[in-house]
């Protein structure tokens, strides 16, 4: 079973030691500490061979410390947040199958009348009779979709199977 080494005992190097003796500086030009504690803390610093040789340096001051001696937490665990599930939308009391095939056999937009869409099923039918016939296409493949993949009433709500 491994152990986790003790953060006092953790090694310092010299960008550590700089940063204290810094920060210890800047204590001392604010007015925290005298001339004589400045320097002991200062040679302290430069001789510190571990974090636990650090942090009595600066337990009796305010901010700032050197984030190197800042607790550490460990992040809480991961959990997913699950979305709510959205309101229950009842369903529209037309038929999918109804609106599909009526897009099939009366290929000019009649299905999308039925749904409530007026303004896709007078798009189709005008497309229908501008190309004289041709643009039938559009309204049986919307049909075919209204079939496999279901759609919505003029509410948005799903058409029943």
């Amino acid at each position: 079973m491994s152990q986790q080494p003790d953060p006092e005992e953790m090694r310092v190097g010299t960008a550590e030691r700089e940063e204290a003796a810094r920060l210890l500086g800047d204590h001392y030009s604010q007015g925290r500490l005298t001339p004589d504690e400045y320097e002991g803390r200062v040679l302290a610093a430069y001789e510190a061979v571990t974090l636990g040789e650090l942090r009595p340096l600066f337990q009796d001051l305010p901010a700032p410390h050197p984030a190197y001696l800042a607790p550490r937490f460990d992040p809480p665990p991961f959990v997913p947040v699950y979305r709510r599930p959205a309101a229950v939308m009842p369903c529209s009391p037309k038929s999918k199958v109804a609106a599909g095939v009526l897009q099939i056999v009366l290929p000019f937009g009649i299905g999308r009348f039925y749904t409530g869409h007026i303004g896709l099923a007078l798009g189709q039918l005008a497309v229908v009779v501008f190309t004289c016939g041709i643009g039938v296409a559009w309204p049986m493949v919307d049909g075919i979709v209204l079939l496999a993949n279901g759609g919505t009433d003029a509410q948005g709500r799903h058409l029943r199977d």
